[in-house]
């Protein structure tokens, strides 16, 4: 290599030397903070600590506006949302549903909790006197008798090739006799021939694809008595689907024929010191592919099951919950993984307190969660059984949980492991009363 050859080599790599380092130094400074935030058009992320922001109340009387249906409440939430956001306040009275509120994003709605109360109307079910294809906009009823523009409904309808049922939600919006209008296409058949049926069956509050709502201090009755089921993938006293940053707290959903409160493929979802009680399906239902719920200091009684862990549902916490009376305390399954249950009380379940669902074997089973400082009482019957680990479940840790039956030691059995579960690690757990601690 020439003298000339051997500096200029010598002068790049010095240049590269320097311009890595130069980068080095812009990567590790840190962005400035925003000391002085101001309303910027399009900044959704700084906005300054306002002193007052837009409140519009509803009530039976002094209210901004006044009334106690399902309209009036939606009303409020589509003027706030339409101002960028805001506070509904629901004033003490009763409110009579026969349609679901629909939420929009950066909403609050308040109530003032035991006093605010918002019942469902009982529900009346007909058959189809017609076909809708999927894409008409419209049904015809064999008994129009209960149904009235704006009830909110459920349209149902057997699906024989797949052996299940095709169910949609949708809105009356006209009337022609026993013809209704629909506020949307189906975008599903429903025939005679698939016992094509139409119920007003509809969640109380609903969101669907919104975000960062507040719901708080609400008293949801669904009126079990007076209503046809209709499942938590669909409805609830709260169901939300495909939403994200929703705070639930202080709210009571109750009595109604299907879920408490439901989320389906919902992230950062936090339910906080509510009350979930006698609901025929789940009590709180954290629903296929939500990530990250919260679940802390609620109380959930009497339901089907406390909390269910749905599909894929991921690094979630449920934390110092008191769930009395529900046929399985908590149930946990597929692909529910990395999830954290400490601190609750699991009392009185008539089945099972803790379930881990078999499943369809190893890889959509519920792995990688921790059972920790639980108390667990009185599970199941003669046969019962505290903790029951099913399945191909993996690497579970169960330790400094509380594991009490108060009655007869009979056939009850504090921990059950399948033969097919691997490393089950059992800690530091109070076994107290059973016939057997480890069944396996």
């Amino acid at each position: 290599m020439t003298t000339n050859h051997a500096l200029s080599a010598a002068f790049l790599f010095t240049c590269l030397a320097a311009a890595l380092m130069f980068a080095d130094d812009v990567t590790a400074a840190e962005q400035p903070l925003v000391t002085t935030p101001r309303a910027t058009s399009g900044d959704t992320v700084v906005e300054p600590k306002w002193e007052q922001r837009l409140t519009v109340t509803v009530g039976p009387e002094k209210a901004d506006l006044i009334g106690t249906s399902d309209r009036v409440l939606q009303a409020a939430v589509d003027y706030v949302a339409r101002l960028g956001g805001g506070t509904v306040r629901v004033l003490p009275g009763t409110y009579r549903m026969r349609n679901a509120v629909y939420l929009q994003s950066k909403t609050r709605i308040v109530g003032s909790g035991a006093d605010s109360v918002l019942i469902k109307e009982s529900s009346v079910t007909t058959k189809l006197a017609a076909d809708t294809d999927w894409y008409d906009q419209e049904i015809t009823l064999t008994d129009a008798a209960g149904f009235e523009v704006g009830d909110g409904i459920a349209l149902f309808a057997k699906d024989k090739p797949k052996a299940g049922r095709t169910v949609v939600k949708r809105t009356l919006v006209a009337r022609s006799g026993s013809r209704f209008k629909l506020d949307r296409a189906p975008r599903e058949n429903f025939w005679q021939i698939g016992e094509a049926k139409v119920s007003t069956l509809f969640p109380l509050l609903s969101g669907e694809n919104v975000s960062d709502i507040v719901i708080e201090n609400l008293t949801l009755d669904g009126n079990r008595a007076k209503n046809e089921n209709l499942d938590g993938n669909y409805a609830g006293c709260i169901f939300l689907q495909d939403c994200n940053r929703i705070t639930i707290h202080g709210v009571t959903a109750r009595n109604y024929n299907g879920d408490g409160i439901s989320w389906q493929i919902c992230h950062d979802v936090a339910v906080e010191n509510c009350a979930s009680l006698n609901n025929a399906g789940l009590g709180l239902h954290p629903g296929s592919g939500s990530q990250r719920p919260v679940i802390r200091n609620n109380r959930i009684e009497e339901n089907d099951i406390g909390i269910f862990f749905c599909w894929g549902v991921k690094y979630g916490l449920a934390e110092k919950n008191h769930l009395i009376g529900n046929r399985v305390g908590i149930s946990i399954g597929h692909r529910d993984t990395d999830n954290l249950v400490c601190h609750n009380e699991i009392l009185h379940s008539k089945s099972v307190g803790v379930l881990f669902r078999p499943e369809r074997g190893k890889d959509f089973a519920g792995h990688r969660n921790r059972i920790e400082h639980n108390r667990i009482m009185d599970s199941g019957d003669e046969k019962g059984i505290a903790i029951d680990v099913q399945g191909a479940t993996e690497s579970i840790v169960i330790t400094g949980n509380e594991i009490i039956e108060t009655r007869e030691p009979a056939q009850r059995s504090a921990v059950r492991l399948g033969k097919e579960t691997r490393d089950i690690k059992l800690l530091n757990n109070t076994i107290k009363g059973f016939a057997a601690q480890t069944d396996k």
